[in-house]
């Protein structure tokens, strides 16, 4: 392995002053000074930047998604584009992860990439269906490290059940998106005032906080460990809060985006803005800007969905939700830095330390010894942020023209730089 000096940086964990940082062999082995005998093979100008753990994120599309298709090789260069070096994956790709065949697959297509380290979720049924589990130990087996439904519903409270306790005795967290399908129907929006001004059908809060409180009571039943994924609204994280007071084995992320922008973002029918959960009220962001700061959301995640552009060409509700996000992940997060809303510190352990623990994994340091996955951005010298760049084969972005203050310039996974 190449024996790497990250020159000049500013360390995450040590803002006093700039240092050298030396990678060797997959890990950190020196800061300031180089050990003896260490020869240095390749350098990566970090003057004037910060240097942090390499991102996690929860929640990344790799493979196809019904007809558009992206690949692990155009999706893990967008990750390591915006400073992520370990992505969990999501389950509603092709093939489904619902084998140990297709896990083994997808697994083969991220390695021969070469670019990220990729933690994977087990589908937690059959062909993501509502009554026929997946073999949840055969999964563990082959690597998973969850199990999710994605966004299909289960058929009724009691196969949810039965999945939490077969994911129970595997050892196996349960990944939730908490959604109450009856309730949300055909809604493409959140049910509030822009969405009746459009005439749109929408979403309710309680479509999220019905399906949560009877989770909660299943994880008190069962004692299964549940990751709520991409929690939207300020009810839902009152409901967390409480679970998380009474000791229960739970957390739960938030997609970058819901931090950033409000059903007001779908004005005009900007379908770019069409995303599940649904984008909510100023008031919800509120509350999700302070649990996040607070831990009681403990990740950030881009939710990353690339799709291609006649996905967003139909009218609103015949659209299709999602966003490719992998790329403005860590830029956007220290946006919330500079803005006043977090402190670096807690904007790095929600993009590092958070996820890592919901994830099992050991937490992302910069010390000695450490696992060498870092990312490199340059602060406050503005950018702009344009679509027509993006190494993500989808394209499908609200923040195409936004001013940023922070930018990725290097990312290093494992010693070895990905992506300059």
């Amino acid at each position: 392995m190449t024996r790497l000096c990250i020159q000049g940086g500013v360390l995450a964990d040590q803002t006093e002053t700039a240092q050298d940082l030396y990678c060797a062999e997959g890990k950190i082995v020196g800061i300031g000074a180089a050990p003896a005998d260490f020869t240095v093979e390749q350098e990566v100008d970090a003057k004037g930047c910060l240097v942090m753990p390499g991102a996690i994120d929860l929640a990344v599309c790799l493979t196809p998604i019904g007809e558009f298709r992206p690949t692990a090789l155009s999706e893990s260069r967008a990750a390591v584009a915006g400073g992520v070096t370990t992505v969990c994956s999501l389950v509603e790709t092709q093939p489904i992860p619902d084998s140990p065949a297709a896990v083994r697959l997808l697994m083969e297509q991220v390695a021969d990439a070469g670019l990220v380290h990729l933690k994977s979720l087990g589908a937690a049924m059959q062909d993501l269906g509502d009554t026929q589990l997946s073999s949840l130990g055969a999964l563990r087996e082959v690597g998973c490290v969850g199990i999710s439904n994605g966004l299909r519903p289960y058929a009724n409270l009691l196969v949810l059940r039965r999945v939490m306790e077969y994911a129970s005795s595997q050892d196996l967290t349960v990944f939730y998106h908490p959604m109450d399908h009856a309730l949300a129907g055909e809604g493409c929006a959140h049910e509030g005032a822009t969405a009746a001004h459009l005439g749109l059908p929408g979403v309710p809060s309680a479509a999220e906080t019905a399906a949560l409180a009877q989770m909660m009571a299943l994880v008190q039943d069962t004692g299964a460990r549940v990751h709520f994924c991409r929690l939207s609204c300020a009810a839902a994280v009152d409901i967390l809060e409480i679970g998380l007071d009474t000791g229960l084995p739970v957390s739960a992320d938030v997609a970058i985006h819901q931090l950033f922008l409000t059903e007001e973002a779908v004005e005009g029918f900007e379908a770019n803005a069409h995303v599940l959960p649904p984008l909510r009220t100023e008031a919800d962001q509120h509350r999700l800007r302070e649990a996040v700061r607070k831990g009681v959301i403990r990740a950030i995640c881009s939710d990353h969905r690339p799709l291609d552009p006649d996905a967003k060409a139909a009218p609103f509700p015949a659209t299709r939700p999602g966003i490719a996000g992998v790329e403005t992940l860590v830029p956007l997060s220290l946006k919330l830095v500079s803005d006043g809303v977090l402190s670096l510190e807690t904007a790095i352990a929600r993009l590092t330390a958070g996820p890592a623990e919901i994830l099992g994994r050991p937490v992302p340091t910069l010390e000695p010894g450490a696992t060498a996955d870092l990312c490199v951005v340059r602060q406050n010298e503005s950018w702009t942020f344009e679509a027509s760049n993006m190494h993500s084969a989808g394209h499908n972005t609200p923040f195409d023209g936004w001013t940023l203050q922070d930018r990725v310039v290097a990312t290093i996974r494992d010693g070895r730089l990905v992506y300059a």
